[in-house]
């Protein structure tokens, strides 16, 4: 699934092209891509066409264009969204995992297209509205109950230190949990619980503050790498909006990496089930402490 990085490469290459333009047709070819829109409040066609986009934002894995008047195009990717940039005349004709299809007419760049493609039809394109936040920026309401992600400025440190120092349950599992710290899924927990040797299942309220410091660091500097490498690809199924794959997966040290020596000890990684997931860790450098 895109995490962090993954939607802000999809952002940053979006909002050349969105910034400014206006929604002129939008052609849905699947409807389970809209699970996440409310047709009780109307029509998502017909509610897009005709409305100016705004610069795209974004909050975790979740990603936004606000429209004129109000409210946003908010998408979430899931495990194999994809948002693709293509010529105005481009027809989906032979890619049958194209969902959504929306034309824009842009203020200098001209005619263009956006698609949605989607091969496990777990990601979604929704109309929401935006709600006010305490820091005084808005959200759309589906956002609202996360957490800012790390790369936010508006983070609270403190307060996620707050939240570790009151969970028992394992350290992953809270950088997992989108309502105490958004953006950060498998990948890049398992990078960074790495880089500060720490055990994935390490209950939360051991660590010292200063070990929850350095693990917000890692959080922070691995997102960071990741984001200047275009994300982590291990197939075709994350592309940014030009289709072309990031390249994290080559400085990977623990995800996915069970069997090859620790590049810290020479240890073998190892795997190990975790949530209906996979956890990656060296057993020698992240030893479960008492």
């Amino acid at each position: 699934m895109p995490e962090l990085p993954e939607v802000e490469v999809v952002r940053l290459g979006l909002a050349p092209a969105v910034t400014g333009a206006l929604v002129t047709a939008v052609e849905v070819f699947d409807e389970r891509a809209l699970t996440r829109h409310d047709r009780a409040a109307g029509d998502f066609a017909g509610r897009l066409v005709g409305r100016r986009m705004s610069e795209p934002r974004r909050r975790g894995k979740f990603l936004w264009v606000p429209l004129d008047g109000q409210g946003a195009l908010l998408a979430h990717l899931g495990m194999t969204g994809q948002l693709l940039l293509r010529e105005a005349w481009a027809r989906p004709e032979g890619d049958r995992h194209v969902r959504i299809r929306l034309e824009l007419g842009h203020p200098s760049l001209g005619e263009l297209a956006v698609f949605f493609v989607d091969q496990r039809t777990f990601g979604s394109l929704a109309l929401d509205e935006l709600v006010p936040t305490a820091a005084g920026d808005t959200v759309p309401t589906q956002v609202a109950h996360i957490a800012r992600d790390p790369m936010d400025p508006l983070f609270d440190d403190a307060a996620f230190a707050a939240k570790v120092a009151r969970k028992n349950s394992a350290i992953k599992r809270v950088l997992l949990d989108q309502t105490a710290i958004s953006g950060v899924g498998n990948i890049y927990a398992d990078e960074a619980l790495w880089a500060v040797r720490l055990h994935p299942e390490q209950p939360a309220s051991s660590l010292s503050a200063k070990k929850t410091r350095a693990l917000l660091a890692e959080i922070r500097l691995v997102l960071a790498k990741a984001l200047t490498e275009g994300g982590t690809s291990f197939d075709s199924q994350y592309v940014n909006v030009n289709g072309q794959a990031g390249y994290f997966a080559h400085s990977l040290n623990a995800y996915g990496q069970d069997g090859k020596p620790c590049a810290r000890c020479g240890t073998p990684i190892v795997r190990v089930s975790f949530m209906n997931r996979s956890s990656h860790f060296c057993p020698r450098c992240q030893r479960l402490r008492g």
